[in-house]
């Protein structure tokens, strides 16, 4: 069985950074899809950012400009720098993959907090 472990979440001041790492427990799979998901107390869960096993990466408007989505496909890890944060950044961050022969795959999640 495939897990995803996350790392990098924390408390940093309005207008700082953080970087998330997400890493499969096993390389030898091949993952198409990545992405950061993010949920918020009292609200859904909603995609902040993906990106194809190619490179291509699309993002939730909200943070456009503000965050990079990236991976390393040798490694079977997708990154999340996100830079500006904001006090409504603040939520628990969940990596996901689609692994092949395995299926999506979430993370444990992680949480971010940004203070005002």
């Amino acid at each position: 069985q495939v897990q995803l472990v996350e790392s990098g979440g924390g408390l940093v001041q309005a207008g700082g950074s953080l970087r998330l790492s997400c890493a499969a427990s096993a390389i030898t799979f091949i993952i198409n899809d990545m992405a950061w998901y993010r949920q918020a107390p009292g609200k859904q869960r909603e995609l902040v950012a993906g990106i194809s096993r190619g490179g291509s990466a699309n993002y939730v408007e909200s943070v456009k400009g503000r965050f990079i989505i990236s991976r390393d496909n040798a490694k079977n890890t997708v990154y999340l720098q996100m830079n500006s944060l904001k006090p409504e950044d603040t939520a628990v961050y969940y990596c996901y993959a689609d692994i092949v022969f395995v299926g999506r795959t979430w993370g444990q999640g992680t949480q971010v907090t940004v203070s005002s």
